[in-house]
Formats: C-alpha cells, structure tokens, sequence
C-alpha cells in the first residue's frame, strides 16, 4: 500500500510535488529523448569520432613522428587533443537539450504553461531542463569515453579526470544557452548561427589541436572566453600532469563556475516573467 497520505478531496501529494517538481519535468524530457536516440548518438558522436580519426589518427601520427615520439607536453597528439575533443562533445550535447526544448516549452507546443498550472514551479522547470541536459552530456560523454579508450587515445586513469571536466564546460555552457533561449520568441534560425559562429570558432581556437599560446594574440581571446578551452586545459591538467600554475588552475575553476552561476540566476526570473503572462 502507498505511504502517500492525502488530504480529504486532494487528487495528489502537494507537498511530494512540489519537492520534485524538477525530477518530474526531467523524466518528462527523457521520455521525449529516448524517441530520438539514435539521431541524438549519430549527431552527437559524428563529427568528434571524424575528428578523431582524421586529426587525432591521421595528423597525430606525423606530429608524433616529426617530435621523435614526444608529441605534445610529453604525450601522445592523440592523447593531448582527447581533454578538447570530449569537451566539444559534452557541450554539443548539452546544447541541444536546452535550445530546442526551451523553445518547444514556451512556443512550439507550450507545454511549459500547462506545467505552470501545476505545483511544479518555474525555478522548477527550468532545473528540469538542466537536469535532462546533463543526462544527455553524461550519456555522450561515457560514450565517447569509451572510443577515445578503444583507439587507446587515452589510459584509464584519465577517464574520470575528463570526465569531470568536460560535464563541468558542459552544465556551464548549458545555463548559459538557456538563459539566451529563454528570451526568444522564436529562433529565427538562431540556433544555426550560434553553431556557426559560437560552437565552431569555440573548437578552432580554443587550443583544441595546439596549444593556445602558439596562436597569434588576436587570436587567442577567443580562448580566454571559451568554456571549451577552460575545460581542456583542466582537463590536460588533470589526465595527465600538463603544468598548470596555481593560479591558472583558479582562473579555469572559475570562470566555469561563474559561467553556470550567471547561467542560471539570468535564467530563473525570465522562466518566471514568462509563465506569468
């Protein structure tokens, strides 16, 4: 028998709903997911397995030979490009999982507003959101751990390090994405653009296939504001050693950490505004 205890003419546990309330909206959304799995594997591995074995195999092999075996910092091509190419997996993961299903809450289908007519609140849904985003970034992240291990990319003690790390440039980008979309009325092909003009140069620039400092210095902000390469470098850091210094390893800490702070707190009013109409 239930433990639930209800008030005389009440169809539901207020109390337990409201407590929740975000764990609902999320297994609402894994619900949806799971009708696109294999788009959602195809596109979300895709392009990073192509980059790992047309940069990380291919152009790997020739650095690892004209370096005398050295590679990179000491390893391997293919294990310095591993941190960055995990981390663009994760956020185009996460990307996806905010964009398009903010837009089909408050517009395509306003499901949104019929969840606001119950006790589940705005903050609520919108944690929701994360929440499925960050399933998905963990989902395409195990995954694509595993091929990075299987091409022998990167030894099993980096596994967890990079991990870690690229959930962490993952959830950051996430809220912030959310905190734009939430804003639209519609995405008059936003989306598109961001992937263009955003996800893209965030990949070539961020130190992704060379160190950052060997770029020239008006090229290297891009960088500097990247989620992607914060995430790299930590994750460089923490697999295998790469040197870091004190403060660096601050910076990196928290610039993602108030990426997803910021994210978030411009999130939450404008769920709230929204709802209220």
């Amino acid at each position: 028998m239930s433990d639930l205890k209800f008030k005389p003419g009440q169809a539901v546990d207020v109390a337990r709903a409201m407590r929740w309330g975000a764990w609902a909206v999320a297994e609402y959304r894994l619900f949806s997911m799971s009708k696109w799995m294999g788009s959602m594997f195809a596109f979300g591995l895709g392009n990073p397995v192509i980059y790992l074995i047309s940069i990380g195999l291919g152009i790997g092999a020739l650095v690892d030979i004209n370096t005398g075996g050295q590679g990179i910092n000491g390893v391997s091509y293919l294990q310095f490009v591993a941190p960055a190419l995990l981390a663009t997996t994760a956020i185009n993961a996460v990307m996806e999982e905010v964009t398009f299903p903010t837009m089909q809450g408050f517009v395509w289908d306003k499901m949104f507003f019929a969840m606001n007519n119950t006790p589940i609140t705005p903050k609520q849904i919108a944690n929701g959101i994360m929440i499925t985003a960050t399933v998905r970034g963990v989902f395409n992240v195990l995954l694509y751990e595993l091929i990075l291990w299987l091409f022998g990319a990167v030894p099993v003690t980096s596994l967890l390090p990079m991990f870690i790390t690229s959930l962490f440039a993952a959830v950051a980008f996430a809220a912030a994405m959310m905190s734009v979309t939430v804003r639209l009325e519609n995405d008059d092909a936003l989306f598109a653009i961001i992937g263009r003009f955003v996800i893209s140069p965030m990949f070539l620039f961020s130190g992704t296939f060379y160190p950052l400092d060997q770029m020239p210095i008006y090229l290297q902000w891009i960088g500097w504001i990247s989620p992607m390469w914060h995430s790299t470098q930590l994750g460089r850091f923490l697999s295998y050693g790469m040197p870091l210094e004190t403060w660096q390893l601050v910076m990196h800490i928290s610039f993602l950490s108030a990426v997803f702070v910021i994210g978030i707190l411009a999130a939450y009013p404008k769920f709230e505004s929204r709802l209220q109409k």
